[in-house]
């Protein structure tokens, strides 16, 4: 390097002055960095920037680098005020264009069509898109279609024009086509694996992978989309600092249970609405999913009323659960519906038991039972007493009142546990005529009521 400053008569600022160079941010880089005769490594050490960050710059891959990688990458350069003006002007360009990092994947494929989750979906695209949440968290039980919600999500958003990352935990149902692989999903990979490290780091410090991400997206609103994530939640600075860094960045997670970190906004998924007691409804999002999976499994089925009696009955016994309700229709190659009613009058839980996920423990013949009670066992001992209550309990319905009488403690006391009921899905709510009303889960009163009595006396 010759130490001087960069003139107007480079040929570097030449090339920025013109109109098309104006929009080429990356070649820009470029020339200065080879004029200057640095190499990325070197541009890298010299500005603090990582070298992905710089790699992605030139070749166009990241487009919308924020204020400060400009400052910094010109101090590095050593620019005079006409050649930051240029690249100031270049990055403008990029931003006013609207165009979004280049090659940035999709959301994964949907198998299945949606049903039964336009209102949900509408409120968490609308949420997202607007920016008033930047980190939704979807809970509910296994099985009851948070991937699904959030491929419908990312779908509407992508579709809109919004850039979507997917990153799946192992575990997590691929229940999906096309999860892309590559580098921005390497990327996404390291940016986890940092929310998630136990190491420790300085709390102004910037993780290089946060830093890549952060240069790749540039401050245009984009969605990450982490699915099936852990119940331990992340490291709060680790992840204040992701959204610090990545001004337009949200989040959408799928897991069991909420993080319960600054600024989450907790999503409940509850199961499909069922068609009311003697109620024939072929119509009700319940029903429609049931009688799609029976059609998958006897594509001939044609339902006549009876059928569309017992596909009402089966709903409710299963709760509007989507899981459960395909679980069941997988049992018509071997039976007919009146013969899986009879079953599933029973004992709902043996007929789903494949179901569960893992293994040990949680596979084979128990393993959905098995599944259903860990969950249960995980909440708190004071909510699992009063869901052990309520199962005994002859009336299915209850308002929140209801557990005072029950428990013999305070509104405040009993709220909290009914909210850990809810967050731990052994409880859904029906909202309606200004009320809430509140029933424990026929699936989890079959498959956790004895082992729920067994530990209560244990």
């Amino acid at each position: 390097m010759n130490g001087h400053t960069t003139t107007a008569h480079t040929p570097a600022q030449h090339l920025s002055t013109g109109p098309t160079a104006a929009t080429a941010l990356g070649p820009l880089i470029r020339a200065h960095r080879l004029r200057t005769g640095l190499t990325q490594r070197e541009l890298a050490d010299l500005s603090t920037i990582s070298v992905r960050a710089i790699r992605d710059l030139e070749q166009g891959k990241a487009r919308r680098p924020r204020p400060d990688t400009l400052r910094l990458m010109a101090d590095a350069l050593r620019l005079g005020p006409r050649a930051r003006a240029a690249l100031e002007a270049a990055a403008q360009q990029g931003r006013a264009a609207g165009h979004g990092p280049a090659e940035l994947p999709a959301p994964p494929a949907a198998l299945h069509p949606v049903v039964g989750r336009d209102a949900e979906a509408a409120v968490l695209a609308g949420e997202l898109a607007a920016g008033t949440e930047r980190l939704v968290n979807v809970v509910g039980l296994t099985g009851v279609g948070k991937t699904r919600l959030a491929l419908e999500v990312a779908a509407r958003l992508h579709t809109a024009g919004m850039p979507v990352l997917w990153h799946a935990f192992p575990g997590a149902a691929a229940d999906y086509l096309g999860c892309a692989g590559g580098e921005s999903a390497d990327q996404v990979a390291a940016v986890v694996a940092g929310l998630c490290s136990p190491a420790p780091g300085r709390p102004d410090e910037v993780p290089e992978a946060v830093a890549d991400l952060a240069e790749l997206l540039g401050e245009q609103p984009a969605l990450l989309v982490l699915d099936g994530a852990p119940a331990n939640p992340p490291r709060v600075d680790r992840l204040t600092g992701l959204l610090r860094a990545c001004p337009g960045l949200r989040l959408l997670v799928t897991s069991d249970r909420p993080w319960e970190v600054p600024g989450e906004r907790i999503f409940l998924l509850a199961p499909l609405e069922v068609p009311g007691e003697g109620a024939v409804d072929p119509a009700a999002a319940a029903v429609r999913v049931f009688l799609d999976q029976v059609r998958r499994v006897r594509p001939e089925f044609v339902p006549v009323h009876a059928d569309l009696e017992r596909a009402a009955w089966i709903c409710r016994r299963l709760d509007g659960h989507p899981g459960a309700l395909a679980a069941a229709a997988s049992w018509l190659v071997v039976c007919d519906l009146a013969a899986l009613c009879q079953s599933l009058r029973a004992d709902p839980a043996a007929l789903l038991d494949h179901l569960g996920t893992g293994s040990g423990a949680a596979a084979g013949a128990e393993g959905f039972r098995t599944a259903l009670r860990d969950r249960m066992d995980r909440l708190p001992p004071a909510a699992r007493e009063l869901l052990l209550r309520l199962c005994h309990r002859p009336d299915e319905e209850f308002a929140l009142a209801d557990l005072t009488g029950l428990t013999g403690l305070g509104l405040a006391e009993c709220g909290r546990m009914l909210r850990e009921l809810l967050l731990g899905g052994a409880v859904r709510a029906a909202h309606e005529g200004g009320s809430s009303r509140f029933r424990v889960l026929g699936l989890v009163r079959a498959a956790c009521g004895a082992g729920l009595a067994a530990a209560a006396g244990a």
